[in-house]
């Protein structure tokens, strides 16, 4: 798992009860017929992208989301902001791998927000690679396991040793806990979702050093919007 390509091809090899794996597996309902295979290509283009501009950063959440990368294979991404993701690493080509209208999803609008205002690329992660469902719902997360964790844990290793960060940022507690051990400062900050829209931005503008934050109208619009399923 020394280069992207590799390691792609290995994450995309596992297989796991209750557990999605967006660079392998097949969505009747929602994917292209070539779905995974563009999903596993979006994300050897991040990583290629980010090992060649050197990003000194990992942000590192908790498991992929059923809206965000088990449809894109990016990270904390969903449709909605591949565009942005692109952009952020050099207008790389990032397609979509699904059919239908475009999906959002609350966190990653909050984190692309955020992204948008830090201006830095990083490399978007989950302590967890894969999408761990209900076993009779597949569009529904749920934590991993600290099984499933054990089992994937050698791509974290392998990505830390790949993109060699100087810190990395665990987005939320669990996601903190989990990284207690690696040897490479690890600064939490707050998961957006539940409340923590407000302390996830003051968080990570205090690790970047950025004064400016979300204007008291932008928050409520982020509100309204996921109200209004704009944004789930």
């Amino acid at each position: 798992m020394k280069t992207p390509r590799t390691f792609a091809d290995t994450l995309a090899d596992t297989t796991l009860k209750s557990v999605f794996n967006p660079y392998r597996d097949h969505c009747v309902l929602h994917d292209r017929d070539d779905g995974a295979r563009v999903r596993k290509r979006n994300l050897v283009h991040c990583l290629e992208a980010a090992i060649e501009a050197k990003v000194d950063t990992i942000w590192i959440a908790r498991d992929l989301g059923y809206r965000g990368g088990r449809r894109t294979g990016v990270p904390l991404t969903d449709e909605v902001h591949l565009t942005s993701a692109s952009a952020l690493l050099g207008g790389i080509a990032l397609d979509r791998a699904t059919r239908g209208p475009i999906v959002a999803e609350r966190t990653a609008a909050v984190v692309w927000r955020v992204l948008s205002r830090v201006g830095a690329p990083v490399v978007l992660w989950n302590v967890f690679p894969l999408h761990p469902h209900e076993p009779d719902d597949p569009l529904s997360n749920r934590c991993h396991t600290r099984a499933e964790r054990d089992a994937t844990w050698p791509f974290l290793t392998a990505l830390i040793g790949m993109i060699a960060p100087r810190r990395i940022v665990a987005i939320g507690r669990e996601a903190g806990l989990a990284l207690s051990g690696i040897e490479i400062p690890v600064m939490t900050v707050r998961h957006p979702s539940y409340g923590g829209q407000s302390e996830f931005i003051a968080g990570v503008h205090a690790i970047y050093g950025v004064n400016e934050q979300l204007t008291a109208p932008q928050l409520p619009l982020l509100a309204a919007q996921a109200a209004s399923g704009a944004i789930a």
